[in-house]
């Protein structure tokens, strides 16, 4: 049985499952090409429990301007405890400068209750290159400075035997972001995709990688199984450092 402040985020979890059901259609009408994902997934690290997911995907094509945003919700319960509850946005825009190098300006949120931060926020931009680029693999790479932005939960830790309290704080420093995407297509059907990011700051250094194979099921809809991991190189006391989703997926893709 679900209880109390589990019952509302419930509640608020399948609110954003039905508004962001609505995004593909809205958005293929007004010309976005993209994709639709409804998961279940395992994860280890700080929390080992499953969950549940849904995530949209969006890109737009305007001569030299490419627009593209992300939004992916997660949540796990186990014995009716909450034991997952992830959501994550991202936005950029980028210019085309040449035949493969383009100007980007990206942001991201995350807000992850298990992971000791109550958001991370990003703020960047930099160039972009485009080493490969035809039908069958796609392969770019693009970096440059930001601002990030992380708000740490109070934490209680022990030393000397003796428990300390932790207090949040908000650390604000400089950073440098770096991204390499990778796709390769093996046949009409079945795809390979692997996209990693690195947020570098001198207090913390967020490292992810997503791994995923998707093979067609029909012309709209498709069956994805991913390989997530995510690392932080100095997280608060008592969390850990790397956590792992695999994730199985109904993904439904549009406008394309």
């Amino acid at each position: 049985m679900i209880r109390g402040d589990n019952r509302m985020k419930c509640r608020y979890l399948f609110a954003g499952i039905a508004a962001l059901a609505l995004v593909p259609a809205a958005a293929a009408q007004d010309g976005w090409t993209g994709e639709g994902s409804f998961s279940a997934g395992y994860t280890t690290g700080n929390t080992e429990t499953a969950d549940l997911g849904l995530g949209v995907k969006l890109n737009r094509e305007l001569g030299v301007w490419t627009y593209s945003g992300e939004a992916a919700a997660e949540y796990g319960e186990t014995d009716s405890v909450e034991t997952r509850n992830r959501v994550f946005l991202s936005g950029e825009i980028d210019r085309q400068l040449g035949d493969r190098l383009f100007g980007f300006a990206r942001t991201s949120y995350e807000k992850d209750e298990f992971s000791g931060f109550d958001s991370r926020l990003f703020v960047g931009g930099g160039v972009g290159y485009k080493i490969i680029e035809n039908e069958i693999t796609n392969w770019s790479v693009q970096g440059g400075p930001g601002i990030k932005i992380d708000e740490i939960q109070q934490t209680t830790t022990v030393r000397n035997g003796v428990p300390v309290i932790v207090p949040a704080s908000t650390e604000q420093s400089m950073s440098v972001v770096g991204r390499s995407e990778f796709s390769h297509k093996f046949n009409d059907a079945v795809s390979l995709t692997n996209n990693t990011d690195v947020i570098y700051a001198s207090e913390s250094t967020q490292v992810s990688n997503s791994t995923a194979l998707t093979a067609a099921l029909t012309d709209t809809f498709s069956a994805r199984v991913s390989f997530d991991v995510r690392h932080d190189t100095n997280p608060p006391p008592g969390f850990e450092a790397t956590d792992t989703v695999t994730r199985a997926s109904i993904v439904y893709s549009f406008g394309g």
